[in-house]
């Protein structure tokens, strides 16, 4: 028996995508989604491209790290529960150029996202090959909860107050999810429906999720049945102590742009400066991604 056994298997493994959140060099939760792959030993396997490697080092600096299973998009489950697990990252330095020891990981990934299928095939090959520059992540949990689906909210005031930095990101969503810490120092995740005020978005924590006041941020985002059409910000600050708990608002990263149509070039020539950057600090020259291998595997994939 493992912790996770204790949980509802059959919803975790069909939620698409996860929020995952490391701490930052200055304490600040920092969430993001990605695909999670449960494996029989326990725990859970993610990875993180080059080009967004900051996750990698975060969990290399202070290994404490958690998971929210909390958007059930394209998981064909209605009024699913929320699944928050806790636990500790190993994530070696060691740079991923094919499917080897994470098989089922990139099958799940070529079968559950069609559209990631042309990235292995020209032209986009060459276009595309930082998405297979990859690091593992292996999360032992040690602890689990699982919360009700957050229910439908009312209608928002159209006037509102002032604006805040994150507003106009927060508006476009239902819901977001609040990346803070708790009295130790590790980090919680809750799914919650920020209100903007005067002085930052009030947030309802659940009585299960022992947030402190300190650094935290609030994650969005959304994607289709099949994970593409993406989006994500978060909207990062301090969150207050108090009956009244508020999220004061510094500032927003959106790592994917807007979603103009030019923010796809930005982020392609962004993605790759990045790769580049951390294989350039550790001295080493471009690996050759093994096209054949993840190529196979997204052929097996669509005749699932």
């Amino acid at each position: 028996m493992t912790l996770l056994d204790s949980a509802p298997l059959d919803v975790l493994d069909a939620y698409r995508t996860c929020e995952f959140v490391t701490l930052g060099r200055d304490g600040t939760p920092a969430a993001w989604p990605t695909a999670v792959r449960r494996q029989k030993d326990g725990t859970l396997l993610l990875s993180t491209s080059l080009a967004f490697s900051q996750k990698a080092l975060n969990i290399r600096r202070d290994d404490r790290v958690a998971l929210l299973f909390s958007d059930p998009t394209g998981s064909g489950l209605a009024h699913a529960p929320q699944i928050f697990v806790g636990g500790r990252a190993e994530c070696p330095d060691e740079i991923m150029t094919g499917p080897q020891g994470a098989e089922d990981y990139w099958r799940m990934l070529f079968e559950r996202q069609p559209h990631s299928r042309a990235y292995v095939t020209a032209p986009l090959r060459r276009l595309m090959d930082w998405y297979y520059l990859r690091l593992l992540i292996t999360v032992t949990p040690d602890q689990l909860v699982v919360r009700p689906p957050l229910l439908p909210s009312a209608p928002r005031d159209p006037e509102g107050p002032r604006p805040l930095p994150g507003s106009a990101q927060l508006a476009g969503f239902p819901s977001a999810v609040l990346a803070a810490r708790d009295a130790s120092g590790a980090p919680v995740l809750a799914r919650t429906r920020p209100v903007p005020t005067d002085e930052g978005f009030a947030v309802e924590v659940p009585a299960d999720c022992a947030a402190t006041a300190g650094p935290a941020s609030l994650l969005v985002h959304r994607h289709d049945e099949q994970l593409n059409h993406m989006h994500n910000a978060l909207v990062r600050g301090t969150l207050t102590a108090g009956d009244r708990r508020l999220l004061v608002p510094t500032n927003v990263v959106e790592p994917m742009g807007t979603g103009r149509p030019t923010d796809a070039i930005r982020v392609l020539r962004s993605t790759r400066r990045a790769t580049t950057r951390y294989l350039e600090r550790r001295g080493l020259d471009r690996p050759r991604v093994q096209w054949d291998e993840f190529k196979a595997l997204a052929v097996s994939a669509k005749r699932t």
